[in-house]
């Protein structure tokens, strides 16, 4: 087992691969009566088009969402439930990138992860309780379409990008999961539910052997393969469309702008261009930014104002936005804030502010039991490791800032997506 220090934010974290390839992660808490397991695969919504068995499969928008709530099925009843009843609080969720299966629990862990491990690895689906999942994900795939944020959202990807995936809901649509099967779903767990696509992360006091004696006795005993996906065609920066409006019940305008940035690399890399496009965007728009503070005095923003930057499969996008009456004239200031401080640099005092408060930030995450083993699923995925943020943080400029934001922040590379209050015969948000 390898074991890692990190003095600098006082942490230790061991490493073990199982004989079947999974690795498994532990990291410690000492004292503390609650134990948290959590079960990852790297396959999100955007895992569309994958090889298998030396055949391309095209599968259907939200597979990755609707395999996970069938994931809980099993033989004997429901895994969620069985969970509940054992004094666990288990949950799930996929994003654009993995699939998560974990619970917390204070007493029978062990019990708990077997329960977790089999199920999750061994799946368990009929065409009968497919179908009936359908009704359950399309109700919720009609609110989230009903929310002013998710739509602005999925049409500014649709406007940034012609071909990626990340044009597509991780849920789906009410026609794409009508497509799935009990097959469909059968030949997405092969492929991607295999220990060499995997990743267990144990936080809390735990005997390590008696956790790592267990994993080998339930998971399957062969790692399985890393398959090949597709994410669409390399795209150049400039977006497809430039703008982007329609209507629904909103008491004002909201929007978002997003900016095209070139996709990141794996490895330590990776974790690097998050820090440092998370930085850049509180440096120029920030709640303590004096942009922030001037559009906010002059009542063009609100508090529902923010931005991030976000990294996905073969993508990279600053996003920016919120509620306003004057959505353009929002996004000129921030193109005309950003040509600013290119010209005149960023104060040295106000850099190692943003810079010592996201560092803080990173540090308070270090709290959370989920933060820290959802962070090393997805270092692990991506091939980096995320306790090694301070020496990250200790690389960055001012001058980084000032390149990331001069390369990115620019209007060829923008695209804004508006929705406006309703009016009577107007056309809403219709795909």
């Amino acid at each position: 087992m390898a074991k890692i220090n990190y003095p600098r934010i006082g942490e230790t974290v061991r490493w073990h691969r199982l004989k079947n390839g999974l690795p498994v992660c532990f990291v410690p808490r000492k004292g503390f009566a609650r134990k948290y397991a959590l079960f990852a695969t790297r396959y999100g919504g955007m895992d569309l088009r994958f090889e298998l068995d030396g055949k391309w499969l095209d599968t259907p928008a939200g597979i990755a969402h609707y395999l996970e709530h069938k994931m809980f099925d099993t033989e004997e009843g429901n895994a969620l439930q069985e969970l509940a009843q054992n004094g666990a609080e288990p949950n799930a969720f996929t994003s654009n990138a993995i699939t998560v299966y974990y619970f917390d629990s204070t007493e029978k862990f062990l019990e708990n992860l077997k329960i977790l491990l089999s199920f999750v690895s061994v799946p368990y689906f009929t065409d009968e309780s497919v179908a009936k999942e359908q009704g359950i994900i399309g109700q919720e795939i009609g609110m989230i379409e009903d929310n002013p944020e998710w739509v602005v959202y999925k049409r500014l990807m649709q406007a940034l990008y012609e071909k990626s995936p990340v044009r597509v809901s991780v849920a789906g649509s009410v026609e794409s999961i009508a497509q799935i099967t009990a097959q469909t779903l059968y030949d997405c767990h092969k492929a991607f539910y295999v220990p060499a696509n995997m990743c267990l992360v144990i936080v809390g006091e735990v005997d390590e052997q008696q956790v790592i004696d267990l994993a080998e006795k339930v998971l399957p005993g062969q790692s399985g393969s890393v398959i090949e996906r597709d994410y669409g065609e390399e795209e150049s920066l400039t977006p497809c469309e430039k703008e982007v409006r329609c209507q629904m019940e909103v008491a004002m305008p909201t929007f978002l702008a997003g900016f095209k940035c070139p996709a990141a690399p794996e490895g330590q890399e990776r974790m690097r261009n998050n820090i440092l496009g998370e930085l850049a965007c509180d440096v120029l728009m920030g709640d303590s930014s004096p942009l922030f503070a001037r559009l906010y005095s002059e009542g063009l923003i609100n508090g529902s104002f923010g931005s991030s930057y976000d990294l996905l499969p073969g993508v990279a996008y600053v996003n920016v936005g919120g509620d306003s009456n004057d959505p353009l004239g929002v996004v000129r200031a921030v193109l005309d804030e950003a040509q600013r401080l290119v010209a005149e640099g960023i104060d040295e005092d106000y850099f190692q502010r943003i810079l010592r408060a996201n560092f803080g930030t990173a540090l308070k995450s270090l709290n959370s039991f989920e933060s820290i083993a959802v962070s090393m699923a997805e270092g692990c995925f991506a091939g980096y490791d995320p306790y090694r943020f301070p020496e990250v943080y200790d690389s960055i400029t001012a001058q980084d800032l000032l390149s990331f934001i001069r390369e990115n922040i620019c209007e060829e590379r923008m695209a804004v997506s508006i929705i406006d209050p309703k009016e009577e015969e107007q056309d809403a948000c219709n795909d």
